[in-house]
């Protein structure tokens, strides 16, 4: 089994972080404990270098006494000239740029962002390296919206310009489970404590 869990909420709200390492906020936090509850499931935990997932990932960690390993291919995609701003800061200097970017992201890339081609291999670079590095045990994986985003995509064979029409929650928990058969599938996607 593979879970998947979206930071939480970051100091500063909704913005276009990517890579801006804002840390994780005190809503933010609240939201991942109870997302994960009690839960002591994992056999090793997974993060993305980013504080917003490390922070939480290292706390969870020492709590169960379960291993953390950072995965830099797990850092969020590269927003360029958008990090730090909010779709409203964005749409009032350049309005309609963020529709355009959801209708074709391919195409439509902020300026300075990374390519989403690049970006989708990279997650899935490092998501095989888990499957390869951890086979047969139970995993967690702290990560971003894009990043979970760019699994899904691999997992499910969805082309890359597709997978922003996948809403990733705030603490949202997406299970997979791994089948000799079927290989990867996906189990729950979203799930939210409350």
């Amino acid at each position: 089994m593979i879970d998947l869990l979206r930071h939480g909420e970051p100091v500063g709200g909704r913005r276009y972080r990517g890579q801006q390492d804002d840390p994780l906020s005190e809503q933010g936090w609240e939201q991942m404990w109870q997302s994960v509850g009690e839960r002591n499931a994992w056999q090793q935990i997974v993060t993305s270098p980013l504080l917003r997932c490390h922070a939480f990932a290292a706390a969870l960690g020492e709590r169960h006494n379960v291993p953390v390993q950072g995965e830099a291919r797990f850092a969020e995609v590269g927003f360029g000239a958008w990090e730090g701003k909010s779709r409203a800061e964005l749409d009032a200097l350049i309005p309609g740029q963020v529709a355009r970017f959801y209708q074709d992201p391919v195409n439509n890339r902020p300026p300075g962002a990374e390519p989403l081609d690049e970006f989708v291999a990279r997650v899935r670079d490092g998501f095989n390296a888990v499957l390869d590095d951890y086979p047969g045990k139970s995993v967690l994986v702290v990560a971003h919206a894009g990043v979970i985003r760019g699994i899904l995509s691999h997992v499910l064979a969805m082309p890359a310009a597709a997978m922003y029409r996948i809403n990733v929650a705030n603490a949202g928990m997406t299970s997979l489970v791994t089948d000799r058969e079927r290989g990867i599938n996906l189990v729950s996607h979203g799930n939210v404590a409350g």
